[in-house]
């Protein structure tokens, strides 16, 4: 089946990556995406006898603006023992020029609020200093590093390229935001799309589409164990508009699907402003 590509923009957001950097920055398609979630595997250890939730992600702004995301995560999950309902909600802005990202996440465990983390980090000279403004008033210094859609065009700029292996980190305000997380990105072959895909209802007129399978496995270089394991591993196909769908998150003990359902697509905004 014939693809059909998408645009990108010929801008050059050199303020998201080093002097000399050669990517382009894609026109991220604007977008909220829902997911149904399954449990896919579990281990006995992990305790864990079932799940099913709901993802929404929602992606807005441009190369000029700056980026907004807003994101839900609702899972039941099933053990030997309970049933439990977990619903964590996250809104992060990363400005234009990479330099900035703030963020907030609210968990809640049965409906009732268990955990709010939010603050600002902020590149400099010395790396990165996070600001945390909840649970408690803190700040902290972590390595150099990039923030989450600077990650995603990274990952396309180099897809595009053929370059199917290599290794970066990201700072995405997650768990404690105490960390930065170094991953292993593979990229396999733009692959063409396949008419009895069970997601190509939900992907409309994006249905045939090629995409890139693609894997990451996320490390804690902060953890002392001495060990090289991922703390976790998410795969996808990844659209060159920055769409991802067909999902297998994997915790190591247990894993889960997350397979695309709706899509909503936003208009695009206007082409950032030529100065003169």
């Amino acid at each position: 089946m014939r693809a059909t590509r998408l645009a990108f923009r010929a801008v050059l957001l050199s303020a998201l990556f080093p002097v000399g950097s050669a990517f382009a920055v894609p026109a991220l398609q604007a977008h909220r995406a829902v997911y149904d979630l399954t449990l896919k595997k579990a281990d006995d250890r992990s305790g864990i006898t079932g799940i099913t939730g709901r993802m929404v992600y929602e992606f807005n702004g441009s190369a000029c603006e700056g980026y907004t995301v807003k994101f839900r995560f609702v899972t039941q999950i099933a053990t030997n023992d309970n049933t439990k309902l977990t619903d964590q909600q996250t809104t992060t802005f990363e400005d234009a020029e990479g330099k900035m990202f703030s963020f907030v996440t609210k968990s809640f465990v049965d409906q009732n609020l268990d955990k709010e983390v939010k603050g600002v980090a902020t590149k400099n000279s010395k790396g990165l200093k996070v600001d945390i403004d909840k649970p408690e008033k803190s700040s902290l210094e972590l390595a150099a590093t990039q923030f989450p859609t600077q990650h995603l065009v990274e990952l396309i700029g180099k897809a595009e390229k053929g370059e199917n292996f290599y290794q970066t980190n990201l700072f995405d305000g997650s768990e404690d935001a105490n960390k930065v997380m170094t991953t292993t990105v593979v990229v396999g072959k733009k692959t063409e799309a396949d008419k009895a895909d069970p997601e190509a209802p939900a992907l409309a007129k994006l249905a045939a589409d090629k995409y890139w399978p693609v894997d990451i496995a996320y490390f804690d270089d902060s953890a002392q164990n001495g060990e090289e394991v991922p703390e976790y591993r998410i795969s996808f196909k990844l659209h060159e508009n920055g769409i991802t769908r067909d999902l297998v998150m994997d915790y190591g003990d247990f894993s889960m699907t997350g397979k695309l359902v709706n899509l909503s697509l936003f208009d695009q905004t206007k082409p950032c402003p030529v100065s003169k």
